[in-house]
């Protein structure tokens, strides 16, 4: 097999010409996808109304959020067989044709369809790029291609809503799905030089839809009724929450190296504070506006400054995390990211207290994004660094596994502790609310302890 192999002294970096159009192509597909997921969100209340689907709305998201559960554990059992590079084309072309259906969908029967078709290219295309990474770019640069990625999800999240909303107050929402794809088709053909450079992967036999994939599916069933409940009212959340949560305890583990949930040494430590930093990071920003808007008076447009500013910073960090020559471990910087967070979701709290200034919340909020892009990159090297190549795939599934299944959880039984507990104490809910991620980030700051392998 012939890879990238670099010599000790080659300073190349993610742009010099042997990597620029793989990192590029890289870049764009990433940054497409998150534009898409959060286009989606600012698009879809008006979509549900133009297709009298208000029925199906909950479905529009969390199909795609199940779908992908299932085909992050295929893609990255594909990858490790044959190769990244199938599962990545396979992925894109799910994920293309996903949105073309949905773009022209009649009916919100069709979108919906349409959404699990995009979900499950997404988990495909994704893990394969992580795959990608792992064999074709050298160790060192490495850090540098991850922050590239945290970004890529970074600036979607600075325009992406804003774009979106003027797209379809201006023209028709049908655009935010269909323009996309014209973009995503030259960036997936950028790369094709920078895959076939790579030469042949080594190709080994194992079945692709094996018990894992079945397991995987079972997965799947509970986080989408773990989001489709957490929308609902009564008994009917109830019994979806108790069935969906089972689902997930039951098989989610199956998927997640041995250890994980002890925080074993090494990848599996790795792993969990994947879950538990996307959960913590994104189960308390949920809330964050929300607060701002109805307890504190700010705008909506003012409220979504907060979450500008954390993007700004978690960009920042990104880069930072990137360069070369770090002075500090792998560890300290986790740590450091952790603790970052925790103090973050405490500051932004205190907004609850009127006579605390709103602009105290924006800085807190701030450190939360400079916790998430420092840990999120140094994740991603870890796990490829503790992976033999043949596992690059599976392991690379894992991560991105914990943390849709971490996340997914956390806001199901969040929002449904704060829908109950908000008619008789809208400050007990907020601080549950707030209080459910302080704690994980707590967990995730024990764990990071835990993740070098010796």
């Amino acid at each position: 097999m012939s890879t990238l192999a670099e010599p000790a002294t080659d300073t190349s970096g993610v742009l010099s010409p042997q990597y620029r159009a793989l990192t590029v192509g890289m870049v764009a597909l990433i940054t497409l996808v998150a534009f898409e997921s959060l286009a989606v969100a600012t698009a879809m209340p008006t979509v549900a109304q133009a297709l009298d689907g208000l029925s199906l709305y909950a479905l529009a998201f969390g199909g795609p959020l199940a779908s992908g559960v299932v085909a992050m554990v295929v893609s990255g059992t594909w990858s490790d067989l044959k190769g990244p590079t199938r599962p990545l084309w396979h992925g894109t072309a799910w994920f293309l044709g996903g949105l073309l259906i949905a773009g022209f969908a009649p009916s919100m029967e069709v979108l919906v369809a349409g959404r699990i078709i995009q979900g499950f290219g997404s988990g495909l295309l994704t893990v394969a790029l992580y795959v990608v990474v792992g064999q074709l770019y050298p160790a060192r640069l490495r850090p540098r291609i991850f922050a590239a990625f945290a970004t890529g999800w970074v600036v979607p999240s600075l325009v992406g809503p804003a774009i979106a909303g003027l797209i379809v107050e201006h023209t028709t929402w049908r655009i935010v799905f269909l323009a996309v794809p014209v973009i995503a088709i030259p960036a997936a053909l950028v790369m094709r030089p920078g895959l076939a450079k790579s030469g042949a992967y080594d190709v080994r036999p194992g079945r692709l839809w094996d018990k894992r994939a079945l397991w995987a599916v079972a997965a799947a069933i509970g986080v989408g009724l773990l989001h489709y409940g957490g929308q609902q009212r009564g008994l009917v959340q109830v019994g979806l929450l108790v069935v969906g949560l089972a689902g997930v305890v039951a098989f989610g583990p199956r998927l997640l190296p041995r250890g994980t949930f002890a925080f074993g040494r090494g990848l599996p430590s790795v792993v969990a504070l994947r879950g538990l930093v996307a959960a913590a990071g994104f189960g308390a920003e949920v809330f964050l506006p929300l607060m701002l808007t109805r307890e504190r008076g700010l705008s909506p447009a003012l409220a979504g400054l907060v979450l500008t500013v954390s993007a700004l910073s978690w960009s920042a960090a990104s880069w930072y995390r990137g360069r070369p020559n770090q002075p500090f471990s792998n560890t300290v910087f986790l740590q450091a990211g952790m603790i970052a967070i925790v103090l973050g979701i405490a500051t932004a709290t205190l907004t609850l207290n009127p006579h605390v200034p709103v602009l105290v919340g924006i800085l807190g909020w701030s450190l939360t994004g400079l916790g998430m892009g420092t840990v999120f990159p140094t994740l991603s090297v870890l796990v490829l660094e503790y992976s033999p190549r043949a596992e690059q795939g599976a392991n690379s599934s894992a991560a991105q596994l914990s943390d849709s299944l971490f996340t997914a959880t956390v806001l199901a039984i969040g929002g449904s502790l704060f829908a109950a507990m908000e008619p008789h104490s809208e400050s007990a809910a907020y601080l549950v609310a707030f209080g459910l991620p302080a704690l994980l980030a707590l967990l995730g700051l024990q764990a990071a302890r835990r993740t070098p392998a010796s």
